[in-house]
């Protein structure tokens, strides 16, 4: 895992992003906030479970589907599967070590 600072990628509501193999964080002190870089984390995990490439058509085909639901870019993200399982056990840091594999379906 390799984590990368940036102002400029992150919108304002985002502290960070992943791209695999990359975790974006949008300020420094931020590497330290073990929550969210459990959260990233998980994302990496996804990533891989998807192949790369297949995870960002989910995510952004999931995305579309749900904005056309909520009318609402914010609460559709917070309803991608990936992002639900992300920040339900982002507090949990041991999570991705006991994690199932493809468990981002439980949150479909």
């Amino acid at each position: 895992m390799r984590v990368l600072v940036s102002k400029i990628l992150l919108g304002k509501h985002f502290g960070g992003m992943t791209l695999w193999p990359f975790i974006i964080l949008k300020e420094e002190a931020l590497k330290n906030d073990s929550t969210l870089m459990n959260h990233e984390e998980i994302h990496l995990v996804q990533q891989l479970e998807l192949l790369i490439l297949p995870f960002y058509i989910w995510y952004g085909i999931e995305f579309l589907i749900k904005w056309a639901i909520h009318k609402d870019r914010y609460i559709a993200y917070r309803n991608i599967s990936f992002e639900r399982e992300a920040y339900d056990q982002e507090s949990n840091l041991f999570y991705i070590n006991h994690r199932p594999r493809w468990n981002f379906l439980r949150y479909l």
